[in-house]
């Protein structure tokens, strides 16, 4: 059997001031937003937003908006779709998010409510605004899946022995795993915002970016979950897939129809 890696033992804290820590994981946050922000900078000069007047203003209330859509639906999805019986017994439970638990779906959903908010104080069409920020969100989610690994959690499923990368991670027991955050941060993260930066950087129509973002990201999470470890409390779910597998499902379901509509409405 060849030797096999182990993941690191790395400090969750990064910095300790006295009594203030430091978490490597809020510092992943922190370069998410800041290559929000640097990435939605260089956006205002992409058509058609450079004629429309928006300005570094608007990617910094974007961001403040986005960052509260995140947190709010990323924590009441993760109650709703994982564990809906356990808070529905402890309903204040739902603000311990000290405790974790957080939802991307849900995070997407509160993202977009947000971004329609946004849209509507600013009197633009809400797909104009979420076609802007569709490439500039994958890095964050990248610089979130870096955290989830120096953490060493949502390790993936057990590997092949033989498997050159399968790692050992601390509480998952003697067998090496699948290092699926590191997929998650290729797939998701860096392959996602190529494709969507060099597609969304020249003229689309109405709504066409954020159908690829969509599909793009569903497609990617939808393969990554063969990989990864189901959730404890769930395990795998009707016809073999995972409960992240099926919330893909109409999120790709809606970024086909979202693009069919786009070609219908513009054509």
């Amino acid at each position: 059997m060849p030797a096999m890696l182990i993941h690191p033992n790395i400090d969750p804290v990064a910095i300790k001031l006295g009594p203030l820590a430091i978490h490597w994981y809020g510092l992943t946050y922190l370069v998410a937003f800041a290559l929000f922000v640097w990435l939605g900078r260089r956006r205002l000069s992409h058509s058609p937003y450079e004629s429309q007047g928006w300005t570094a203003r608007d990617v910094e209330d974007l961001l403040f908006f986005g960052v509260i859509g995140v947190i709010v639906g990323g924590r009441l999805g993760y109650c709703l779709f994982y564990k809906p019986f356990e808070y529905l017994a402890a309903p204040l439970d739902i603000f311990k998010i000290w405790k974790g638990g957080m939802s991307f779906h849900g995070g997407m959903l509160g993202v977009i409510a947000a971004m329609a908010w946004f849209a509507r104080s600013r009197k633009r069409h809400w797909l104009n605004v979420t076609d802007f920020i569709a490439p500039c969100v994958p890095t964050g989610l990248a610089s979130g899946r870096i955290g989830n690994f120096i953490n060493g959690e949502l390790w993936g499923r057990t590997a092949d022995p033989e498997l050159p990368w399968g790692m050992l991670f601390r509480g998952a027991g003697a067998l090496p795993r699948h290092p699926s955050q590191l997929y998650q941060f290729l797939l998701e993260g860096v392959l996602l915002f190529a494709l969507l930066w060099l597609y969304g950087r020249k003229p689309r129509k109405l709504g066409e970016v954020s159908a690829a973002f969509l599909v793009g990201y569903g497609a990617f999470r939808f393969i990554v979950e063969f990989f990864r470890e189901p959730d404890v409390h769930l395990g795998i779910l009707a016809l073999g897939m995972t409960m992240g597998q099926w919330l893909c499902l109409p999120m790709i379901g809606a970024g086909i129809a979202m693009w069919a509509w786009a070609q219908k409405r513009l054509a």
